[in-house]
């Protein structure tokens, strides 16, 4: 249990280093333990608003982010969020190193 928050948090603060500053500072904010009574309805927001992608804004780049800070909170998706990191991660990986190779 503690290990999974370890390790979510690793992964969550890898991610956040590599977002430009304007998007990975309010996350931060928002990982923050202080933030947990702004961090929950913000991801259930987002997470209705990803179900509502058919509409202009909104689209399915919400529906992970609110996954993501809600596994900050419910324990029962720490575990699949850490699983879904790792695997876009090494997709992610794998398609820059085969893009730098075809260039």
């Amino acid at each position: 249990m503690i290990k999974d928050v370890h390790r979510l948090n690793r992964l969550l603060d890898r991610f956040e280093r590599r977002l430009p500053h304007w998007i990975g500072s309010p996350l931060g904010w928002l990982r923050a333990p202080s933030s947990r009574w702004v961090r929950i309805p913000v991801g259930v927001l987002l997470i209705v608003g990803g179900v509502f992608s058919v509409l202009p804004l909104l689209g399915l780049w919400m529906l992970p982010l609110g996954l993501l800070l809600l596994a900050q909170d419910l324990p029962f998706l720490r575990r699949p969020m850490r699983w879904v990191m790792v695997l876009l991660e090494r997709r992610w990986l794998r398609w820059k190193r085969r893009r730098a190779s075809q260039a």
